[in-house]
């Protein structure tokens, strides 16, 4: 495809909405031409990264490691292509003892066992309580043990009656949400809404943590290449990245993300 197309003709030729497009345009993922009237305009070259994007998309890449494999940054494909094997591969186990554990409740239903909501949320979080000690394994590795039990107190004396599980729920539920709406331009009033709800329950931990404590935060999701498939915190990493840059947009505009 040698012709020049806008970004209605390029949406119809890769199935892609305008709304992604746009997305990984601010994401500097493609980068169009624009007409004299303003219009955006895909050579071939485009058309290509985009097709790529599409089938790197589709093996659980990352936008971000994306970027650095068309970008061609001096990285190796084959420890990009071992670290993405190993997150597949724990998602597959998570799946299946998703499955499992559904299944044994499913059983347990079938034999005339009365299973309310509550009960099946608490059986839920039993049978997922591995992922707590998964993630305390990767906390471990950014927080010293004297700033973990800074929070503990903080937090026992700020709110003792503070349900871990349940502030966890919140950010996987928060979490499924922003991934669905992705893609998203990050300066949109929709990515202005979820960056002040991730705010809101960032709130317990600005409330106790030190300014070294919330930098060690910003570094362990910086570094979740280095972690991920190990642990899961509730939201993905293309999460984490919209987030940052929604956040970026909302400072370029003179606002405060947390306020």
């Amino acid at each position: 495809m040698t012709a020049m197309l806008d970004i209605t003709e390029i949406a119809r030729a890769t199935g892609l909405s305008s709304r992604a497009l746009r997305f990984y345009e601010a994401r500097g993922l493609i980068r169009p031409l624009r007409s004299e009237g303003g219009r955006r305009i895909f050579g071939a070259g485009e058309v290509e990264r985009l097709h790529a994007i599409v089938a790197l998309k589709r093996a659980g890449f990352t936008l971000a490691a994306i970027g650095r494999m068309l970008d061609g940054r001096g990285i190796g494909l084959g420890p990009m292509i071992a670290a993405q094997v190993k997150v597949v591969e724990a998602e597959r186990a998570a799946l299946t003892d998703t499955a499992a554990l559904l299944g044994s409740i499913q059983s347990r239903i079938d034999v005339g066992e009365h299973i309310d909501v509550a009960t099946l949320c608490s059986l839920i979080r039993k049978g997922h309580a591995m992922t707590t000690t998964q993630w305390k394994s990767v906390v471990d590795q950014h927080f010293t043990p004297a700033e973990q039990a800074h929070w503990a107190e903080r937090m026992n004396a700020l709110a003792p009656d503070f349900d871990q599980d349940a502030y966890q729920a919140k950010w996987a539920e928060l979490g499924q949400r922003i991934a669905a709406a992705l893609p998203m331009d990050p300066a949109s009033d929709a990515a202005r809404g979820f960056v002040r709800e991730w705010f809101a329950l960032l709130a317990p931990f600005r409330a106790v943590a030190s300014p070294d404590m919330w930098a060690g935060a910003t570094r362990l999701h910086e570094n979740r290449a280095a972690w991920e498939g190990q642990a899961d915190p509730g939201f993905s990493s293309e999460v984490w990245q919209f987030i940052q840059a929604a956040s970026a947009a909302m400072k370029a505009r003179g606002e405060v993300p947390g306020a």
